[in-house]
């Protein structure tokens, strides 16, 4: 069964036992660039008209290669970190940690809003992660009462290594959607010249 919910700033996905969690940036993102997907121009729309717009087949299908290329990202997401020995979630906290902005560590706190995970549950994966000699926690130097979050050599080598395999994949879905802010990704792939898309 397939489920969801919302979560504080996004939503939780369940499928097949197993959880995606996406942000409130994400989705409003990923919509954005499916409208641009389907080349629907907006219209201002009629205040005594309440029956939903029509679609045509072009458009479901449209909806379905959406989903479809989606869920096949996730799935070859979840393999490609299977295979290193992580679950999504170490792999997602990995990520988090190298990527955020300004800085090479995190608070548990702002992991926890990363990931769309309660406070507890980023401890209980911190610990895991910790265990594996993956990360390390330790006390601010300006502030004794944060804990930063810290990558280590063993976590940066194996999220390098999936980092490179998710970005092949990325660029070979550049025709379906794009992942906003990540030009790297979407404008050039193999250190070609960046050029803006023209609407």
């Amino acid at each position: 069964m397939n489920c969801h919910r919302h979560a504080p700033h996004g939503l939780v996905y369940q499928d097949m036992n197993k959880t995606h969690h996406f942000s409130a940036a994400q989705i409003y993102h990923t919509m954005i660039q499916f409208r641009k997907f389907l080349r629907i121009k907006h219209i201002a729309p009629d205040m005594n008209n309440t029956d939903p717009p029509l679609l045509q087949k072009q458009h479901y299908e449209a909806l379905s290669d959406f989903r479809y290329q989606l869920r096949r990202f996730l799935h070859f997401s979840e393999q490609a970190v299977r295979e290193e020995g992580l679950t999504p979630l170490q792999y997602q906290l990995l990520l988090h940690l190298r990527g955020f902005p300004g800085r090479d560590w995190a608070s548990v706190g702002e992991l926890a809003e990363r990931l769309q995970m309660q406070h507890h549950g980023v401890v209980a994966l911190l610990t895991r992660c910790e265990n594996s000699a993956l990360i390390r926690r330790q006390r601010s130097q300006n502030d004794n009462r944060q804990v930063e979050i810290h990558l280590l050599p063993a976590g940066a080598q194996i999220l390098e290594r999936l980092a490179a395999l998710h970005r092949t994949e990325l660029q070979s879905l550049q025709g379906t959607f794009q992942v906003a802010n990540i030009t790297e990704f979407n404008n050039h792939a193999g250190g070609g010249a960046i050029q803006e898309k023209q609407e």
